[in-house]
């Protein structure tokens, strides 16, 4: 400092002094080009073998598939159209109207619609939605509104005369709409809801209401501004002649207009209310809505699975009204499988940005020397290359899942369509779940600089948090998942099939029946720990015995508990015998993606990866294994040892395999050392 310069001076700092300080900050945020690991933190012995070489073309083009180009097209167009792009610092209300613009935009300008794939190519429609939901998780969710929920119901619900009718005012968003299932009082539990929709035989029309406040619908997506109409899931009641005067029919789907197409006026009868700011997602207009004697015709019932008359009488090809309700459900099922995979969408993202970050920026090192890279500390590594592995891991799972839904709405394969329910259930909650903690993770790796809004962590863990709930409680969905567990469990002793995916339970379950051998047990070489079939063994292992054991206990609690208490009281058994079950069916899908993948380079690397989440798992339920004997102690400490190596690979090819992801710049933001202009333009107009 100047000993000259005044304490004035020193409050207006000269330009010289702005340009010195953000020159310190760049030494730690441009990038550097040397991303190998720090010699004098190459403290594993086992570290000496050669780094991979991996080209993450061919694995880009192996990972993305053959909707790259659709995908390519949207990030083109969000990059030429600045506008749309989601400013930092922006309100609720202009957040709205932006989502809805943007929305407008990639349908009317760049010319990308979406509707016909929901049914005709759902992998397609995914691979859209996962794009949309890059740009601005808002966009995606409203996007995913108008056309899995609004326009899904109108098309999986509704028959030819619906689809001949909305289609192309959905398609081309002169139709926005809702999807108004959930209420104040009931959300996971569907068949509690109590609106209404009576039959008056007399006008032919159904009468809308709202029997009292906790029926009215809540957290209605596009019901606070943009909807026109609104597909309304009520109670049917049908007039009789007999003592009670009334039929209740169960749950079905009514189209509601609730604002004039032309005004934007709310329509008589229709008070809607706004749910105001959220923790995220706010450029999701959410709205409550009431309905008062609302008249529609009766043309309005989506009349799929139900149908009624001129005369007002009842007609269905399902017997009764648990089946009618299953197979209502049943078709919504997309919602679930979309989530699941724009989960894994946000979780690319987040570890995009944590590993960049930790790729470039450097902190202490020995004495004298350079500072380095943190990435090259073992913690870093053992917080983030499990979490990249995942990554992988749950990207070919949810493929997995977007492929079966796609072939179950192709076929309508009964076996086929319970399959695709539970594996949706069950990776729509662990997805979610582990997304939702990896982005706190992933802000921390980042350090202070992980805080600034520029960098997504903020915007993106709040908008995602609400993954965990909406389209099924993420512990209501384990447990669906436990429940279809039992069920085959008990199809298998009395000599049913097992659906395709739980296959494996019939050989798995004789192995666990039979004691651990002892001799495998002790097996620790490399070779053996990194061959699928020990990973993949271990992991159904460990599921049929938590089926084994929490069938047991409910057999023995349903005696003096009955069913519902010993289900409560077996609840926790129950969640991790799901948990484990699911890991298993990503594990499989992994290895089948690395087995399948035609380039040798991209496959080596898959395999890296794959075998460091297959026993970063193990590892993390070594316990387990103990206690049973399935894993001796010489070899939980190898595995201990190869997972730690594992990492420590992965890290050296981690910046090939984000790259793989292909995310564009505005997407992810980030690191700050690849923003290093727009960080440096921040600090100069915060005066610092």
């Amino acid at each position: 400092m100047n000993p000259n310069q005044t304490v004035e001076d020193e409050s207006q700092p000269s330009n010289s002094t702005v340009a010195r300080r953000i020159q310190r900050l760049s030494l730690h945020l441009t990038p550097l080009p040397p991303l190998q690991p720090s010699p004098q933190l190459n403290m594993l012995t086992c570290a000496k073998a050669s780094k991979l070489e991996v080209d993450h073309g061919p694995l880009s083009s192996y990972m993305r598939g053959k909707h790259r180009e659709i995908q390519e097209k949207i990030f083109e167009f969000f990059n030429s159209r600045p506008d749309l792009q989601t400013p930092i610092e922006i309100s609720m209300d202009e957040h709205r109207e932006l989502c809805m613009r943007q929305l407008m935009g990639l349908v009317r300008e760049a010319k990308i619609k979406p509707f016909r794939y929901v049914v005709e190519d759902p992998a397609k429609y995914f691979a859209i939605t996962e794009a949309v939901g890059s740009v601005d998780m808002s966009l995606g969710i409203k996007f995913g509104v108008q056309y899995s929920l609004w326009g899904g119901s109108v098309l999986n619900l509704g028959t030819k005369k619906h689809r001949d009718k909305y289609f192309e005012g959905i398609d081309n968003l002169d139709y926005p709409g809702c999807f108004a299932m959930t209420e104040l009082h009931h959300g996971s539990n569907v068949q509690g809801l109590q609106t209404t929709a009576t039959f008056d035989p007399i006008t032919d029309e159904f009468i809308i209401d709202t029997p009292n406040d906790g029926a009215i619908k809540w957290w209605i997506g596009n019901a606070a501004v943009h909807g026109k109409f609104a597909t309304v899931f009520a109670r049917l009641i049908l007039p009789t002649h007999d003592s009670k005067g009334v039929s209740d029919m169960g749950v079905h789907a009514f189209i509601v207009p609730i604002r004039d197409l032309k005004t934007n006026q709310t329509l008589p009868g229709i008070e809607i209310h706004d749910c105001g700011h959220k923790v995220g997602l706010n450029g999701v207009d959410n709205g409550a809505l009431r309905f008062s004697s609302v008249r529609i015709p009766r043309d309005n019932l989506l009349n799929r699975f139900g149908d009624v008359s001129r005369d007002g009488k009842y007609t269905s090809s399902l017997p009764t009204i648990n089946k009618r309700f299953a197979a209502t459900l049943g078709e919504l099922v997309g919602g679930r499988v979309g989530l699941a995979y724009a989960s894994v969408g946000v979780l690319k993202i987040s570890v995009t940005i944590a590993v960049r970050y930790s790729l470039l920026r450097q902190q202490f090192g020995p004495p004298k020397q350079p500072e380095v890279y943190i990435l090259d500390y073992q913690s870093h590594q053992h917080k983030l290359m499990p979490m990249l592995a995942s990554t992988y891991a749950f990207h070919f799972a949810t493929q997995y899942l977007v492929e079966k839904y796609s072939e179950m709405k192709k076929t309508h394969d009964e076996q086929l369509v319970g399959d695709v329910h539970a594996l949706s259930a069950g990776l729509k909650s662990y997805v979610t779940s582990y997304t939702a903690k990896s982005l706190s993770a992933c802000r921390e790796a980042c350090g202070g600089h992980g805080y600034a809004a520029v960098n997504r962590f903020g915007s993106l863990r709040n908008d995602h948090d609400i993954f965990q709930t909406f389209e099924g409680d993420n512990t209501v969905l384990l447990q669906q998942v436990a429940g279809d567990l039992l069920k085959q469990y008990k199809d298998k002793f009395q000599g049913g099939p097992l659906s395709v995916t739980w296959n494996y339970l019939r050989e798995s379950m004789n192995t666990y029946l039979s004691q651990p051998n002892p001799v495998t047990a002790r097996w620790e070489s490399t070779d053996h720990l990194r061959d699928p079939k020990f990973q993949l063994d271990a992991f159904r292992y460990r599921t049929s015995r938590l089926l084994q054991s929490v069938a047991a206990r409910l057999r023995k609690h349903s005696k003096t508990l009955g069913s519902f208490g010993a289900w409560n009281r077996c609840l926790n058994h129950l969640l991790t015998l799901a948990e484990s079950h699911i890991e298993s069916v990503i594990l499989a899908k992994f290895i089948d993606a690395v087995q399948n993948c035609p380039d040798a380079r991209s496959r080596a690397a898959l395999k890296l990866v794959c075998d460091l989440y297959a026993l970063d798992r193990i590892w993390k339920d070594i316990g387990t294994y103990r206690n049973v004997d399935y894993v001796a102690p010489n070899k939980a400490k190898a595995i201990h040892k190869l997972t730690e190596y594992l990492s420590f690979q992965v890290r050296n090819i981690a910046g090939e395999l984000i790259d793989a992801f292909d995310l564009p710049p505005y997407v992810t933001r980030a690191p700050i050392a690849m923003q290093s202009e727009a960080y440096a333009q921040y600090t100069q107009r915060v005066g610092f």
